[in-house]
C-alpha cells in the first residue's frame, strides 16, 4: 500500500514561474495545498500575487515575486528575494511561455523568434542557473521544465514554439545527467491542449478551442489545468524518487497514435 504522505510537500520551497495563470496558477495552488512554501513567480505582478491570495485563502503559505525570466539580473534578484524569506528552493517549476504568432518561419521575424526562445527556453535555463546552487546546498531537489506535446510532435505554424519545448526535453535530460551525483532530479512535464487562456489566444473561443482541438485527443477532449497540476505534484515530490531525465506526457492520448 503506499502512504498518500509520498506525495506531500510539507516545508519545501518550491518556485513556480508563470504563476500568474493558467497551467502555473493550478501548480502553485496544488502545491500550496499539499504543504509546499510557494514563491509565486510571474511577469506580471498582480496575476501573481491573486496566486498566492488564493494559495493563503485556503491555508497555504506563498510569496509573490515580479520577474522577467528573460533577464538574468531579475531572476537573480527573484531568488535572492524567496531564499531569503522561505530559504533555498528544493523545487522549481519552469512553466512561463510566451504568446507565438502562427505561421511558417517566413513569417516569423528574427525578433519575433527571439522573444519566444528568451521565454520558453532562455527562461529555464536562467532561473535554473540560479536556483542549482542553493538546491545544491540544501541537499537535492526536484527541477521541473513545463514542455508540451508539441516538444514531441510538431505543429504545422508553431516553429517557436515546438523548438523550444522539444529542446526543454533534452536539456532536462542533460541537466539529469549532470547533476544526478547532486541528489537533483529533473524532468519535463508535457500537457496537452489544455482549457487555459493559450487556446483562447490561439482559437478566439474557448468554444472554438473545444471544437477543433478536442478530437486530436485520444479522449475527445482537452484538459483541465489541475490534471497537469497533479502530475506536477508526482514529478515534485518523493512519490517519482526513482524518475529522472523524463519526459511525463498528460496530453490525452495526443501522441499515442
Amino acid at each position: 500500500m503506499i502512504d498518500e504522505q509520498i506525495f506531500r510537500l510539507d516545508d519545501r520551497p518550491a518556485l513556480v514561474v508563470g504563476a500568474g495563470s493558467g497551467i502555473g496558477r493550478a501548480i502553485a495552488v496544488a502545491f500550496g495545498a499539499v504543504g509546499a512554501i510557494v514563491g509565486c513567480v510571474d511577469i506580471t505582478e498582480d496575476a501573481a500575487l491573486e496566486t498566492a491570495d488564493i494559495i493563503k485563502s485556503d491555508g497555504g503559505r506563498a510569496a509573490t515575486i515580479s520577474c522577467d525570466v528573460t533577464q538574468e539580473d531579475a531572476v537573480n534578484d527573484a531568488v535572492a528575494v524567496f531564499t531569503a524569506s522561505s530559504g533555498p528552493p528544493r523545487i522549481l517549476v519552469n512553466g512561463a511561455a510566451a504568446h507565438d504568432k502562427s505561421g511558417t518561419i517566413l513569417d516569423l521575424s528574427p525578433d519575433e523568434w527571439s522573444a519566444v526562445l528568451g521565454v520558453n527556453l532562455t527562461g529555464p535555463y536562467l532561473m535554473s542557473r540560479v536556483v542549482l546552487p542553493h538546491m545544491i546546498a540544501a541537499g537535492g531537489g526536484s527541477i521541473i521544465h513545463i514542455a508540451s506535446q508539441m516538444g514531441r510532435v510538431g505543429a504545422p505554424g508553431r516553429p517557436a514554439y515546438c523548438a523550444t519545448k522539444g529542446a526543454l526535453i533534452q536539456l532536462a535530460k542533460v541537466m539529469a545527467a549532470d547533476h544526478a551525483a547532486e541528489n537533483i532530479r529533473v524532468n519535463t512535464l508535457s500537457p496537452g491542449a489544455i482549457e487555459t487562456g493559450r487556446m483562447t489566444f490561439r482559437f478566439g473561443t474557448m468554444e472554438e478551442a473545444r471544437r477543433v482541438s478536442g478530437p486530436l485527443h485520444l479522449l475527445k477532449r482537452l484538459g483541465q489545468p489541475n490534471e497537469v497540476a497533479a502530475a506536477a505534484i508526482f514529478l515534485a515530490s518523493d512519490a517519482s524518487s526513482f524518475m529522472t531525465g523524463a519526459d511525463l506526457l498528460v496530453d490525452g492520448g495526443y501522441t499515442a497514435v
